[in-house]
């Protein structure tokens, strides 16, 4: 018996082995049958859509009959598929026009919706109901930049501006001009930089030939200190170049070079209308441009200080800015003031700076806006070079009056004029 229980006794090793061999085939039986199961989850999934499809073609091979929207949905589709009709619709009635198209019915008691008929192929996205999207939410808003033009445009310009701090370089880019007028019956345009208030040295672009609204794509570089960027003025200059090449302006853009716009190393897309040059001489002190407007809504007095010509700057040299104050005054007594950046130098500044004042409609008839401009020392001692004042005929006559009496016929216009300046007392 001893001999017998020892030949069945296996050593250590073997048992483990059979042990693992054991808990191996148990293991690859459960990965059968979890494959096995995926299998069959896919098979019944693949069985409900090709019922789905199956039962889509049939509603839309049968007539057209009328019923309720809720029973159509449920009978059309398998509980699996989530679909809600929206409430808005479940009142509107559908009836085909053609084998793709379908309308409302005007006139029907029994309220349905009709799915689109589908092309081959069993895709659950062709089974959609009629009215559930608005295309025209999903409209791109049209750029009214291309389109609405003011009367008498002389045309428009789109340009890109971008500061490199680190190099100190002023990047623009020239996109394109539309509507350009043509002194004739072809245009051929050119634009010329210039970073004012430097005259001498510009950039040129390319000649277009016979376009009125030309494509340039062309970019330019202007080498300028970060400290002296913000008191320079882009002028964009539009000629005509014709047969004899010689050049002929069509108009002009001055674009102000401020720290809003060249915030952020960042590439800007801007456009402006064309500007004439004015051909009148400058006045003995100098001219002003600026716009006025009047909200009535809200009791606001909005100006807008655009630029200055021909300014009689003093010959100190220690003078060495210019700057516009804009004072609101009420029976000749001051009520607010406020004053524009300063502009280095020059005879011919650029602002393009807005200010905003509170008046009621009452207190127009005895208000008045005094524009005065003045060079200023590197100390507190500035000069005065000129003013001009606008308001009702109690202050003001001739084309002073005339401004101030068409911004109150216009509420919610800029009303944009030219205004010679003067002094009280002469130097």
């Amino acid at each position: 018996m001893e001999g017998i229980t020892s030949q069945w006794c296996l050593p250590p090793e073997q048992v483990v082995l059979v042990i693992g061999g054991i808990l191996g085939g148990l293991l690859l039986l459960l990965l059968l049958m979890g494959l096995s199961w995926c299998l069959w989850k896919r098979l019944c999934a693949t069985f409900t859509y090709e019922e789905l499809s199956g039962a889509t073609a049939a509603s839309s091979t049968q007539g057209h009959k009328l019923c309720p929207p809720d029973a159509r949905t449920q009978a059309s589709r398998p509980p699996g598929v989530p679909f809600v009709v929206p409430p808005s619709l479940q009142s509107q009635d559908w009836v085909p026009l053609s084998s793709r198209e379908w309308a409302q019915a005007p006139q029907d008691p029994c309220p349905a919706l009709e799915l689109l008929p589908h092309a081959t192929g069993s895709n659950l996205g062709d089974a959609c109901v009629v009215g559930t999207i608005n295309p025209a939410l999903y409209k791109i808003p049209e750029d009214k930049s291309e389109t609405h033009f003011p009367e008498g445009c002389l045309g428009r310009l789109w340009f890109s501006v971008e500061y490199q701090q680190e190099a100190e370089r002023l990047l623009v880019g020239l996109i394109k001009a539309q509507r350009l007028q043509a002194p004739s019956e072809t245009c051929s345009p050119l634009v010329k930089l210039h970073l004012l208030p430097d005259e001498r040295c510009f950039l040129q672009s390319k000649t277009k030939c016979r376009t009125t609204s030309p494509q340039f794509d062309e970019h330019f570089i202007f080498q300028v200190s970060s400290k002296s960027v913000t008191q320079r003025v882009l002028r964009f200059s539009v000629y005509h170049v014709d047969r004899q090449r010689k050049h002929q302006l069509l108009g002009q853009v001055l674009f102000p070079l401020k720290k809003e716009t060249l915030a952020g190393d960042c590439r800007r897309i801007i456009w402006r209308d064309l500007e004439a040059e004015s051909l009148e001489p400058p006045s003995k002190f100098g001219d002003l441009q600026f716009c006025l407007s009047y909200n009535d809504c809200l009791n606001r007095l909005t100006v807008i200080v655009l630029r200055a010509k021909g300014l009689r700057l003093q010959e100190d040299t220690s003078f060495v800015s210019v700057l516009v104050k804009v004072s609101l005054m009420n029976h000749n007594k001051f009520v607010k003031c406020k004053k524009t950046s300063a502009v280095l130098g020059s005879a011919n500044p650029v602002y393009s700076e807005t200010f905003s004042f509170k008046a009621d409609p009452a207190e127009l008839d005895t208000a008045s806006l005094s524009l005065t401009v003045l060079q200023r020392a590197e100390g507190d001692r500035s000069c005065e070079l000129g003013r001009v004042v606008v308001g009702p005929y109690m202050y003001t006559r001739g084309k002073e009056l005339e401004h101030w009496n068409e911004m109150l016929s216009k509420p919610k216009e800029l009303v944009r004029r030219w205004h010679a300046l003067c002094r009280t007392t002469e130097p």
